[in-house]
């Protein structure tokens, strides 16, 4: 699959809302919203992620479909990757193709991700761009309803 980045549609956002209230999506993120199905608050949060300047927010497409969005977020020295694919393209290395994409547009480094320690998936999908495991830490995960272990990642090279 042609895998591309291009900027967010107002058009994007009710895919990704059905993408972000996948029940076995929200496990596997286990660091989601307080309630992934308040529309209002999705919304809220969306236009405040498009207006920042300091967030490169894109939308993933595969074939020309909408199938996730990928992120950059954060202070300098701090800027962190947040990326979310659809469930029925999990497997297919999409997830691979548009963090490599986003890591060609965000020039800064380090950057650093975080995932669930049990998100085997997504952990791999970093350690294939680069990224290592560089701490452990514990986190409250809104999607599981309990503190849970995390992995910090970090990619120092471009």
């Amino acid at each position: 699959m042609d895998v591309t980045l291009r900027a967010v549609h107002d058009s994007d956002l009710p895919v990704f809302f059905r993408q972000m209230n996948d029940p076995e999506s929200t496990h596997m993120a286990a660091f989601t919203s307080e309630d992934p199905a308040d529309r209002d608050a999705f919304d809220a949060h969306w236009t405040r992620m498009r207006a920042a300047a300091d967030i490169q927010i894109r939308t993933v497409l595969a074939d020309g479909d909408v199938v996730g969005n990928a992120g950059v977020y954060g202070a300098p020295g701090e800027r962190e990757v947040t990326y979310w694919i659809d469930r029925a393209y999990w497997g297919r290395g999409l997830a691979t193709a548009a963090l490599r994409g986003l890591l060609e547009l965000e020039p800064e480094r380090p950057l650093y991700a975080r995932a669930a320690a049990d998100n085997a998936g997504s952990i791999r999908v970093l350690e294939k761009c680069g990224f290592r495991v560089s701490a452990t830490d514990r986190g409250y995960a809104q999607a599981r309803g309990k503190e849970i272990d995390e992995v910090v990642l970090v990619l120092h090279e471009a």
